[in-house]
């Protein structure tokens, strides 16, 4: 595949997971199943912002926890809070009766308090966590590679689990290929550079992914673009309150 066609599918992957610019396509406009490759690569400039903004704020001497708020509300606002909708909307559903009634209620704009706390719980746990590396010189390394197994580890279950609705994000994305390559390298060249404290943090992202998955799998037969979002911010901000407690 041409250069061009690639580029074009990391832009739509961009367009579809952050609020980034990223201008009107002139040509054929890609398919998500085609973009999600670049769905890891989406966390390189997330984690550049989170990290711009923590630095910015660690600079001026805000206080730790003031400085992993605002890096955490600078992710949220450039990714549009997808993640944490989609967290919020998981939670919910895992509230009702049966596997329609679920997914119905992750249909519902409207959050219940089940998602409420979730959001709650996971905001503290993720900004106490990123504040309490305020005075780390490896902070860039560490928001790349947050972002990116996140999303990662997103990837994997969206091909590793059927879509349980016929429609929707999750259905749009799915496909057969597994195009795992890119972000796996953009992975191992952000571990490289941390060491090998990286690799007990990707073990705890990878097992906090696996529970929404199995979970996902148990209660609603597949994926869905909640169980993404869901996927997703429960790997960041294991990995984050990994990194607190070990680094």
């Amino acid at each position: 595949m041409n250069p061009a066609m690639r580029f074009a599918q990391l832009r739509m992957a961009l367009m579809m997971l952050t609020r980034l610019p990223v201008g009107v396509f002139s040509g054929p406009v890609p398919t998500l199943e085609q973009a999600r490759w670049a769905f890891p690569l989406v966390g390189l400039p997330v984690g550049l912002i989170g990290w711009g903004v923590f630095a910015g704020a660690a600079f001026l001497g805000l206080a730790p926890l003031t400085v992993g708020i605002v890096a955490v509300a600078a992710m949220a606002l450039v990714t549009g809070a997808l993640h944490f909708d989609g967290l919020s909307d998981f939670a919910d559903g895992m509230g009702g009766r049966d596997r329609a009634r679920r997914l119905e209620i992750m249909r519902d704009s409207r959050i219940g308090s089940y998602g409420a706390l979730a959001m709650i719980l996971v905001v503290l746990a993720l900004a106490g966590s990123v504040g309490a590396r305020a005075a780390d010189v490896q902070a860039l390394w560490l928001f790349l590679l947050m972002a990116v197994a996140s999303r990662m580890l997103m990837l994997c279950v969206l091909d590793l689990l059927p879509p349980a609705r016929a429609d929707g994000l999750g259905q749009a994305a799915s496909g057969t290929a597994r195009p795992w390559v890119p972000g796996m390298i953009a992975v191992a060249v952000l571990t490289a550079m941390i060491g090998l404290p990286a690799l007990g943090v990707l073990a705890g992202m990878a097992g906090a992914a696996l529970m929404i998955a199995l979970l996902a799998r148990r209660r609603l037969g597949g994926q869905t673009g909640d169980v993404l979002g869901a996927v997703q911010l429960s790997a960041e901000t294991a990995g984050w309150v990994l990194v607190a407690a070990m680094f």
